[in-house]
């Protein structure tokens, strides 16, 4: 059947709508299919295949191969779409299960097509298009700042109009607290995600995220974007406070009056497009603990004591600068620790002191008491960091050999006698767990035999407090306990906990 209609139909919507032809076409395909079928009560499936060049269609009844089902009378769970392979092979010996077997009947009309059944396909088939068009357009500018303007606010949500018939969603979440707009501002924001989903808000933008807050000052610092200066973190309290780490890659540069600008001009500028919110520029540096310092500014850190295993500092300030340093409700020093990565703990100078004077004490009488020398040797050993018997066990000899103090016959006779005295500490641990005994009420508990207890024991568990602060994987090497055994006899030892707790409460 020839139909010039539908080559004017696909010209038209492939125009307007910016949509490949090919597109337009399946959903004329599609439209006239629902209609084929819709003429047979909508129990049979269908195919139309449309010439590009002249209009002509022409459809197919299409049958689905498959194997005959018993349950069904004739072997067919759906007789008016599905065909037995024995019969299909009859006309077509090539055809397999799972094929389809068409044969060509009468098209309707596409003039006498119910106008709102090819409109709806033809829409959707468009809409779709469409979608995959802005997904396809703007996955690679993912991180990138984009400017919109608002074409409506739902429930603190706003949607952008980024122009050609493209939308942006700010969900209320990336929003900066207490920023409201109105239709038709104009909005800059983040690109965070580019999503495919067939209903909804496809362009995902922030103003809360810390990477909005690097691209403005890529924007508005020339020297950023050259690659001159390097921005190496930012952290935000959006609409408060924000923190960034500048690094200069040219030794001419001073990184953080560039990114300040003329009288403040361009650190200004990021703030006001940021409602406002306060940006401190901190000078990076290759120091992680001078890289702290400069985070925590404009306090000012009198020490720094640094743990590695915890990756933790803890920072000492002055009674005078305590308030500054951690900042309104937290803020600057949660705002340091998200820049640097580092757990910082702020503490008063003099309470630290006392704190840092007094485990000084308790380590330097530990090495008096177990090493065997006198005050003046601990004393070096404490000032230098030693803080434990393995450190001088087993630190290497060349670095104990930089103490002024100190000749190699003494590094050998303190590392020497540092091992001695784990080793002994070792065998006494080992004792006492061997001559260990469980506990009566440890014996007496319920889910308990005598030769587990002494296992238990063996293992340093010898009271029930001991066993309901094991952990099932704890219990798993003990003879004969497995996952549900050990979860058993832990929740029976802490079933004292929850009385207790119950007893509080009461």
């Amino acid at each position: 059947m020839a139909n010039k209609e539908i080559l004017l139909v696909v010209d038209v919507f492939s125009n307007e709508k910016d949509i490949d032809k090919e597109i337009v076409f399946q959903a004329v395909e599609s439209a006239l299919e629902a209609a084929t079928i819709k003429r047979y009560g909508n129990q049979i499936k269908a195919r139309v295949s449309i010439d590009k060049k002249t209009g002509d269609y022409t459809t197919f009844r299409r049958w689905e191969v498959v194997e005959p089902d018993d349950d069904f009378e004739n072997g067919l769970e759906f007789p008016d779409a599905q065909i037995l392979l024995d019969d299909a092979r009859q006309k077509n010996p090539d055809i397999n299960v799972g094929d389809f077997f068409e044969e060509e009947v009468e098209s309707v009309e596409f003039g006498r097509i119910a106008a709102q059944t090819a409109k709806q396909v033809m829409i959707h088939k468009v809409r779709e298009a469409e979608r995959s068009k802005i997904v396809e357009a703007y996955t690679d500018r993912v991180g990138e700042l984009i400017t919109g303007i608002v074409k409506r606010i739902e429930k603190g949500s706003v949607y952008l109009d980024l122009g050609g018939h493209v939308e942006a969603y700010i969900a209320k979440e990336d929003m900066i607290p207490r920023e409201s707009f109105r239709i038709g501002d104009r909005v800059r924001g983040y690109l965070k995600a580019v999503r495919s989903e067939p209903r909804g808000p496809q362009l995902f933008v922030t103003r809360a995220a810390p990477e909005l807050l690097v691209a403005l000052f890529r924007l508005e610092v020339p020297e950023v974007g050259e690659g001159m200066i390097e921005i190496k973190g930012a952290a935000r309290d959006p609409g408060a406070r924000a923190k960034i780490a500048v690094k200069a890659n040219d030794p001419r540069l001073d990184p953080v009056g560039a990114c300040v600008g003329m009288r403040g001009s361009r650190v200004q500028a990021v703030s006001n497009e940021l409602a406002g919110e306060r940006v401190d520029i901190i000078l990076w540096h290759e120091s992680e603990a001078q890289f702290v310092i400069n985070a925590m500014a404009p306090a000012e850190i009198e020490s720094i004591v640094i743990d590695e295993d915890k990756h933790s500092m803890d920072l000492a300030v002055s009674s005078d600068n305590l308030s500054q340093a951690i900042g309104r409700g937290g803020q600057n020093v949660r705002l340091a620790t998200e820049l640097t990565g580092w757990e910082l703990n702020v503490m008063d100078a003099s309470k630290a002191q006392e704190t840092s004077g007094a485990q000084a004490n308790k380590t330097k009488q530990l090495f008096i008491d177990q090493l065997g020398v006198d005050e003046e040797i601990a004393t070096i050993l404490v000032e230098v960091g030693f803080d434990s018997i393995e450190e001088i066990a087993y630190v290497p000899v060349n670095e104990m050999l930089e103490i002024e103090e100190f000749d190699k016959e003494l590094v050998d006779e303190l590392k020497g006698r540092a091992k001695d005295a784990l080793l002994i500490s070792a065998i006494a641990s080992e004792e006492k767990i061997e001559t260990a005994e469980p506990s009566q009420e440890l014996l007496e508990m319920e889910g308990m035999d005598e030769a587990l207890a002494y296992e238990l024991a063996g293992q340093g568990i010898v009271t029930l407090d001991d066993l309901a602060d094991q952990a099932v994987d704890d219990l798993l090497d003990v003879t004969g306990v497995d996952e549900e055994r050990a979860a058993k006899l832990i929740m029976k030892a802490r079933e004292r906990w929850f009385a207790e707790d119950q007893g509080e409460l009461g």
